[in-house]
């Protein structure tokens, strides 16, 4: 069965973009690329949300059609180009990424589904509105965070008072050279 991951940059206070919703503040390197690529080995669907996945769906498609992307950059976006894609959204009128589903309703149901398809993890990109209203109907498996060595003060944050208490258990942790540790914890059974 597959489990569904969320997989998400996290400020030490907790909070998963600035107030605007920029990553301004990742320490992307070397090793957390190889973590990234290490991660995306495990996917096999990613999931987003609206506004994560209009900007995915414009950034990609732009890097593929890039004569000066660099290897790592062009491996990726091709990969993302071909992997099936869902987004969840009630407002988005349609999704057409290639090779991308929307699911408007049913959420529970459809997530349910997905997770009993054969194959890799279903894996949220960030997301953090979709990651809590996925958290708050109890469907996250487990969590792939990256928690990076700065305080935001104020942004979006990625758990709120309505995330319910969940157990979890920690499977693997590793502090990256630059002072990110990364975090793999998976939900234990009630």
């Amino acid at each position: 069965m597959r489990k569904l991951v969320l997989f998400a940059h996290i400020s030490l206070d907790g909070f998963a973009g600035d107030i605007n919703g920029g990553l301004g503040f990742l320490s992307y390197n070397e090793e957390l690329q190889q973590f990234a690529h290490e991660l995306v080995q495990t996917v096999g669907i990613p999931v987003y949300g609206k506004n994560t996945y209009q900007l995915m769906a414009v950034y990609w498609p732009t890097v593929l059609a890039d004569p000066n992307a660099s290897g790592h950059s062009l491996e990726h976006a091709k990969w993302v180009h071909e992997v099936p894609k869902i987004v969840f959204s009630t407002t988005l009128p349609g999704a057409d990424w290639n090779n991308t589903t929307l699911i408007k309703d049913n959420v529970l149901e459809e997530v349910n589904k997905l997770k009993q398809q054969p194959g890799k993890d279903l894996v949220i990109f960030g997301s953090p509105g979709l990651s809590k209203s996925l958290m708050n109907l109890g469907l996250i498996d487990a969590y792939k965070l990256t928690l990076h060595p700065v305080i935001l003060g104020k942004g979006i944050s990625l758990f709120d008072s309505k995330t319910p208490m969940s157990n979890l258990k920690l499977l693997e942790s590793k502090t990256l050279g630059s002072g990110i540790v990364t975090l793999h914890y998976e939900k234990v059974p009630e």
